[in-house]
């Protein structure tokens, strides 16, 4: 039985015999003032009254005449008094003879009768009296035996919970602080057993599931954990990046050889100490150990990826850091808890070298390509001159198509150029406060052959009272020409293009609008990244414009987007800020 159980049991029934008890008391107390009160105000009166009359009687008969009132008066009270069922008519005789010996109380008969009736009424009250006083005493014992009995029941309710209720707690209290204190002592064999379905039933349960993990701990060799700690020491300094541990205070927790070598420190200097004094000591390590503020719920992929080039052995090398959030489950809980992170640093210097060669290599050889493709382009003025001679119908057709290749290879190299300002930072703007107009007129007059071969329609929508801007005019212009000859290429004849140029909020937004079949929502968020072209559609380029153009919109401080639905149409657009105080990268 549970102990709850028990003490509602045991207490309910004490409470219960304690009703029991105080009612039973106070009705018998009650039953005896009441049996009390009768006797006292019926008969004990009429033997008083009786009493009375029988003195004034004999003062009466010795000639005190004033005795009569008395016997009057007590006559009256008894009359008012009558409680026995004899009684009644004793005292009409009574009234009856105290007339007779008022009448004469000189005659020694009357007054004997008087003092006889006065001897019955006194009989008949005191046997009533003896008779209420035995009814008195029954009742009494009655009450003596009840409370007696509850009492008896109640000390044994009592003296069973007293004796047995402190030792069904006590006891397994005190055998689990045995026990307890035997696991501190670190002897995890200890064992509760207790019968029953108590609630120490389950304690005892639990206690030892958690002895017996802990017997598993203590089981598991100090030296395998010590061989297992020195593996994952050596796996981490046989990586030939850098690697830092930090533990969840934000202190070196671990550190191989290489990041050791890279920062200048030894292991002592570093191990466990905290994060702010190392980087205040070196902007280095401030760089390297810099973490974001906060992680993502459940990440398990790093966190933040930049590269930081750092001098090496008296060469500047690039490194790529990765951070990772190192988050676990503790024994016994389900909520994760973020405990540390772990910081790689990928030694990227020869892909950064590649990458700078191929810019190089790309520019040169754009470079280089201008002056044929320019050599070619003038050979074909001058075979179209008049005075080079007439040329058939197949010598024009061949010289158009060559006239549209070397266009090709000019925009193709052109746009490589471009690219290589942007990978190696060098992308120049001349830019100054100007209107913005000439950008709009320059990119509608430079497609407008295009639009009239498709009999396309350019509608332009202005705002009127539009600010100056700080831009590089040439390169926003080259941007926009970019987007409307992309909105000619792929929207359908006769239809029609919007070019907007409005102003919202502290910018201007330059906005190119068709009604073509539109870009699927998968492709949407890749349109602006380098080498890509949505399948299925005209490959006529490098796949490099939309992406030269937002490099060149973004270091002006601006920003580039598009919005699509398929068969419906697409609105690419970038914003250029208005404000006096733009801050952007220049290189």
């Amino acid at each position: 039985m549970k102990i709850k159980t028990k003490l509602n049991i045991g207490v309910g029934l004490l409470f219960l015999m304690i009703l029991l008890l105080a009612f039973a008391s106070t009705w018998y107390v009650s039953s005896l003032k009441r049996e009390a009160d009768n006797v006292l105000a019926a008969n004990y009166l009429s033997v008083e009254y009786a009493r009375n009359m029988l003195g004034a009687s004999d003062q009466y008969t010795a000639g005190d005449m004033v005795a009569s009132t008395t016997l009057r008066s007590n006559l009256a009270k008894q009359k008012t008094n009558v409680t026995e069922l004899s009684e009644k008519e004793i005292t009409a005789n009574l009234e009856l003879k105290l007339n007779r010996l008022l009448d004469n109380p000189s005659d020694p008969q009357h007054a004997s009768e008087f003092r006889e009736e006065l001897v019955n009424l006194m009989n008949v009250n005191m046997a009533a009296i003896v008779k209420k006083n035995d009814q008195t005493k029954l009742l009494a014992n009655e009450a003596f035996l009840l409370i007696s009995v509850l009492g008896a029941l109640s000390f044994l309710i009592a003296f069973v919970l007293w004796v047995n209720l402190p030792s069904n707690i006590a006891d397994p209290i005190k055998k689990l602080t045995n026990s307890i204190r035997e696991i501190a002592k670190q002897n995890y064999a200890q064992r509760l057993y207790f019968k029953g379905d108590s609630e120490f039933v389950d304690l005892a349960n639990s206690f030892n599931s958690m002895a017996e993990r802990l017997q598993e701990y203590s089981n598991s060799k100090l030296d395998h954990i010590l061989q297992e700690k020195k593996r994952v020491e050596a796996l981490v300094n046989s990586m030939h990046d850098p690697v830092i541990g930090l533990n969840d205070k934000k202190e070196i927790l671990f550190i191989n050889d290489e990041a050791l070598q890279l920062i200048g420190l030894s292991r002592e200097e570093v191990k466990l100490k905290p994060l702010q004094e190392l980087a205040n000591a070196s902007d280095l390590i401030a760089r390297i150990v810099e973490i974001p503020e906060k992680h993502a719920e459940g990440q398990a992929h790093a966190l933040e990826d930049n590269t930081l080039n750092i001098f090496v052995d008296n060469k500047e090398s690039y490194f790529e850091k990765q951070v990772y959030a190192i988050e676990i489950v503790p024994t016994g809980e389900q909520v994760l808890q973020h405990v540390g992170e772990v910081i790689i640093l990928k030694n990227i210097t020869s892909i950064k070298e590649l990458d700078v060669a191929k810019t190089n290599f790309i520019a040169t050889v754009s470079h280089e390509l201008k002056t044929p493709i320019a050599s070619i382009q003038m050979g074909l003025e001058l075979l179209n001159h008049p005075k080079t001679g007439e040329l058939s119908e197949n010598q024009r057709k061949l010289m158009e198509g060559i006239k549209d290749d070397s266009e090709r290879l000019l925009r193709i190299t052109s746009e490589l150029l471009n690219m290589s300002q942007v990978e190696t930072g060098n992308i120049k703007l001349f830019a100054q406060w100007c209107n913005p107009m000439p950008v709009i007129t320059y990119a509608l007059q430079a497609t407008r052959l295009q639009a009239e071969l498709k009999q396309i329609e350019l509608v332009t929508e202005l705002d009127e009272n539009l600010p100056e801007v700080y831009i590089d005019e040439e390169k926003t212009a080259w941007v926009l020409t970019n987007f409307i000859t992309n909105a000619i290429r792929y929207s359908a004849e006769h239809s029609q293009i919007i070019v907007s140029l409005t102003k919202k909020d502290a910018k201007l937004i330059f906005s190119v609008k068709d009604h073509g079949k539109g870009i699927d929502s998968s492709y949407r968020d890749r349109i602006f990244d380098r080498y890509f072209q949505i399948p299925g559609s005209m490959r006529s380029g490098t796949g490099l414009g939309l992406s030269i153009a937002k490099d060149f919109i973004e270091n002006q401080g601006g920003s580039i987007a598009v919005e699509s639905s398929v068969g419906v149409g697409s609105t690419f657009s970038f914003s250029i800020p208005t404000s006096k105080n733009l801050h952007y990268s220049k290189s």
